[in-house]
C-alpha cells in the first residue's frame, strides 16, 4: 500500500493529487507521481532524449552528454534536494525526468530554427512543447490523447521558469484556456517544482564543464579565474600527478555540484523561516523564489554562465554544428510543407493546424533522424 500524506513537511504537495484531466482507477501500489514519473520514462519523447543534443550534437561522440543523461542527472539532484526538505520526492524527480522532453534536435539552435519558421503562427517553445507532448502527442491509452498527468505535474511543467503573467505564447500553442482553469498561472510553483529547476541550473554547469574539458575546448587553468572554482581545481589539480585527467575531471564536477546543493540547502532554509512559511498554500502566495542560491552562488553561477557562453557555446566547433543544425532544421521545415503527406498522416490536421503539426514532427526528431532525413531530401 501507498504510504500516507504524514511523511511529508506541510510545505509539500500532498500525496493525494487534485486529479488528472480524464478520471482514472487509483493504484493502491504506486502514488499518483510514480504513475506520472513512470509513464514520462516510459514516453517516446524520453527516449527519443537518448539521441538528442546537449551541447555538442549527437553524433560527434558517445561520451558526451545528451539531453537524456542531462534530465536524469537532474533528478538524482532534485531527489537529493527534495528528500532533505521532506517534500515529495517522486514529484520533483517526475517533473526532473519531464522538464526537456519538449527540445528539438540541435538543442537551442533548433528552438530558434523552429520559433523562426513558426514566427507567423505562435512561434515555438520547448517549454511549452513539453505541454504538447504529455497532453496531445504521446498516444498510448484508448481513453484519451496524451498522458493524463496530474494537475500538479502539470502546473510544475507549466511554470519551470516560475510564475506565468503573460499566457499569449500559450495561448498561442495550445489554445485558449487550454488548462481549463485548473492551473493557477499567477501562483508561485510549488517547491519541488522550484528544486527541479534549480537542479537543471546545477546539472547543465557542472557537466558542462565536464564535458568542455574533455573537449579541450577549454583547459582546468582557465577555470581558476572564477571565484569558488578556484579553490576547488587547486585542490585537485595535484592529482593529476597519480590520476588520470578524466577521473580529476569528475571529482571536480562531484565538488561543484556539492558545493551548489549544500548552498541551496542552507539558503532556502533560511528563506523559509525568515518567511514564516507554515503550509504549501504560503508557498503559492510567494512573490519571488524561495529555493535559491545564497547571493555568493548567484555570482558563481553567474560567472559559470558567462565563461561556458564564450569558452563552449560559442566556440567554433559548437558553433558550426549547431549552425548546420539550424540550416537542416528550416530546409525540412520547407520541404515538408511542399508535400506533407509524404511526410506524416495528415487526416486529422486541419488546414490552420498543419504548420503546428509539421512543428511538432520536426520537434520530436533526433539529432541522427533530422540529419539522414535532410540528407535523403536534398
Amino acid at each position: 500500500m501507498i504510504m500516507q500524506n504524514n511523511r511529508f513537511s506541510k510545505l509539500s504537495i500532498s500525496i493525494k493529487s487534485k486529479g488528472r484531466f480524464y478520471t482514472e482507477k487509483k493504484s493502491n501500489l504506486r502514488s499518483p507521481y510514480q504513475r506520472d514519473r513512470d509513464r514520462i520514462v516510459h514516453s517516446s519523447a524520453f527516449r527519443r532524449l537518448k539521441h538528442k543534443t546537449q551541447v555538442f550534437v549527437n553524433t560527434t561522440d558517445d561520451h558526451y552528454r545528451t539531453r537524456i543523461t542531462h534530465s536524469m542527472e537532474v533528478s538524482q539532484i532534485a531527489r537529493t534536494l527534495a528528500k532533505y526538505f521532506n517534500l515529495n520526492e517522486d514529484l520533483s524527480e517526475t517533473l526532473s525526468l519531464a522538464h526537456d522532453l519538449g527540445h528539438t534536435p540541435f538543442g537551442h539552435a533548433g528552438e530558434e530554427a523552429l520559433d523562426y519558421c513558426m514566427r507567423n503562427n505562435g512561434g515555438f517553445d520547448h517549454n511549452i512543447q513539453t505541454i504538447r507532448i504529455v497532453t496531445l502527442l504521446e498516444n498510448k491509452y484508448y481513453n484519451f490523447k496524451g498522458l493524463n498527468l496530474t494537475f500538479e505535474t502539470l502546473d510544475g511543467l507549466a511554470k519551470h521558469n516560475g510564475p506565468i503573467y503573460n499566457l499569449k505564447k500559450f495561448n498561442n500553442i495550445l489554445g485558449n484556456n487550454f488548462f481549463k482553469k485548473k492551473i493557477n498561472f499567477y501562483n508561485s510553483p510549488s517547491l519541488e517544482a522550484q528544486i527541479a529547476s534549480i537542479s537543471d541550473d546545477i546539472a547543465y554547469n557542472s557537466h558542462d564543464l565536464e564535458d568542455g574539458l574533455r573537449a579541450k575546448l577549454f583547459r582546468l587553468q582557465d577555470l581558476k579565474k572564477i571565484p569558488v572554482l578556484n579553490s576547488i581545481i587547486i585542490r585537485h589539480e595535484l592529482k593529476l600527478k597519480k590520476f588520470s585527467k578524466e577521473l580529476v575531471y569528475r571529482q571536480i564536477t562531484r565538488d561543484i555540484i556539492n558545493e551548489m546543493v549544500k548552498d541551496i540547502i542552507l539558503n532556502t532554509s533560511k528563506n523559509i523561516k525568515v518567511n514564516k512559511l507554515k503550509t504549501i498554500k504560503d508557498v503559492y502566495k510567494s512573490k519571488f523564489p524561495l529555493v535559491q542560491f545564497s547571493k555568493k552562488m548567484i555570482s558563481f553561477d553567474t560567472d559559470i554562465k558567462r565563461f561556458l557562453k564564450e569558452k563552449m557555446y560559442l566556440h567554433n566547433k559548437v558553433v558550426q554544428k549547431t549552425a548546420q543544425g539550424k540550416r537542416i532544421i528550416k530546409s525540412l521545415f520547407v520541404k515538408i510543407k511542399r508535400n506533407p503527406k509524404k511526410y506524416i498522416n495528415i487526416k486529422d490536421v486541419k488546414k490552420l493546424d498543419l504548420d503546428r503539426s509539421i512543428c511538432d514532427f520536426i520537434a520530436g526528431m533526433t539529432d541522427r533522424f533530422a540529419i539522414n532525413l535532410y540528407n535523403k531530401s536534398k
